[in-house]
């Protein structure tokens, strides 16, 4: 693999989610983009168990358990401000074993799936990131395969995300700020998706405060429970 961005971009004006990402594909494609196949990314998230905390009060730690479809014989677990483990699949049966210390979040699972495309030495993938039933955001990941070394490719990987997101072009990601000369690896990508999912679980918890504000006797999250997800995950 070479060196990678992960960033979000905002839905168009007028436009729904679906309709942004077909914006977006149609530009990749005019530019010559060609389609490889799909690609998935999800992510799910554990707090320790209320029984191993030491005392009252004491605030849990956070686990993100976590799979890319480039990788499917490997597993992801980020622990917050922590390491990234890297495992094989069999980590997912661990978790159920360590029910005793480590407890799903009720609705914590997010994920994104969309297209992926190649354009010379790029791949880039667009997906649809969705919590439940619901489309939630856009996810872009544009790799540039002949580079390791973020430091070498950043330029390059900065223009072409400026030819087709223009005036939304992301910043240099903060990984590339802890590891500027190293070797970029597997788990610096799924620590840039760690922090998308929980940049858009923030967005929409500020949505549904918004709108509960505005009208608490018809929210649509007590239709359809998000409004419980929110708390369990943000308490």
């Amino acid at each position: 693999m070479g060196v990678t961005c992960v960033s979000q971009m905002p839905v168009a004006e007028g436009k729904s989610v679906q309709q942004t990402v077909e914006l977006l594909t149609r530009k990749l494609e005019m530019l010559g983009a060609e389609k490889q196949g799909t690609f998935c990314v999800d992510c799910e998230t554990y707090h320790t168990a209320s029984s191993t905390l030491g005392s009252q009060g004491q605030a849990g730690k956070l686990m993100y358990v976590m799979h890319n479809s480039e990788y499917p014989l490997s597993c992801f677990a980020l622990f917050e401000n922590g390491p990234c483990l890297i495992a094989d699949t069999n980590f997912d049966v661990l978790m159920v074993k360590l029910k005793g210390f480590f407890q799903s979040a009720k609705a914590s699972k997010i994920e994104t799936r969309g297209t992926r495309y190649q354009y010379c030495d790029f791949l880039v993938k667009v997906g649809t990131v969705t919590m439940g039933p619901s489309a939630r955001g856009i996810s872009v990941e544009v790799e540039y395969g002949p580079c390791v070394v973020p430091s070498d490719c950043w330029s390059l990987l900065l223009e072409f995300l400026q030819s087709f997101l223009g005036s939304h072009t992301p910043g240099a990601p903060a990984v590339f700020g802890n590891r500027h000369d190293a070797v970029y690896g597997p788990a610096d990508t799924v620590v840039q998706y760690m922090e998308l999912f929980n940049k858009i679980r923030k967005q929409q918890q500020f949505v549904l405060v918004e709108e509960y504000e505005e009208n608490p006797t018809s929210h649509r999250c007590v239709v359809g429970k998000e409004e419980e997800y929110i708390n369990n995950l943000f308490r």
